[in-house]
């Protein structure tokens, strides 16, 4: 059976999400998330123009993504957003994973917290923090995690620091 994992990343497709996690994660299908730049065809190519032809690489907006998502696939699939905010927007079509991964959360105009781990440094916001703890109750397992060969700590391990 394939598996979906889900990486919360504000830079969304990049260089270590291709040498790194797909790889790792044995990844046939990135689906990046972000209605911006879902809708500028500059964005997708620029998003896209690393990826090698071995993996489908998608960018979609949140609709088109709920679909994409609700389709059956033998594919490794790897959902990538670039906020928490938009998992709980995809959390009822998400299949097959109970495992995400927070990875480059940089400092936003509402960010007023900073956890400071081994793989990285997170900031979030109020609203992130209530969003987490809603996908945590809902079952899943949140990771702080950059790299994927570096060892990540769960939420209720890194949250304790704010």
């Amino acid at each position: 059976m394939a598996k979906t994992y889900i990486r919360v990343d504000d830079r969304l497709i990049h260089g270590q999400t291709i040498v790194a996690w797909c790889p790792t994660l044995s990844i046939n299908e990135i689906i990046a998330i972000d209605d911006i730049s879902a809708s500028d065809s500059m964005l997708k190519n620029i998003l896209t123009m690393g990826v090698p032809k071995e993996y489908n690489a998608n960018i979609l907006t949140i609709d088109e993504a709920k679909e994409k998502i609700k389709e059956e696939s033998n594919n490794n699939r790897l959902i990538i957003v670039k906020s928490i905010e938009k998992l709980i927007e995809i959390k009822n079509v998400i299949n097959n994973t109970f495992e995400i991964f927070l990875g480059n959360m940089s400092k936003r105009d509402d960010t007023n917290h900073q956890i400071k781990e081994a793989t990285g440094i997170f900031y979030l916001s109020d609203k992130d923090i209530e969003d987490v703890n809603i996908l945590v109750k809902d079952g899943f397992k949140v990771i702080f995690q950059q790299l994927p060969n570096k060892e990540g700590k769960k939420w209720e391990e890194g949250i304790k620091k704010i």
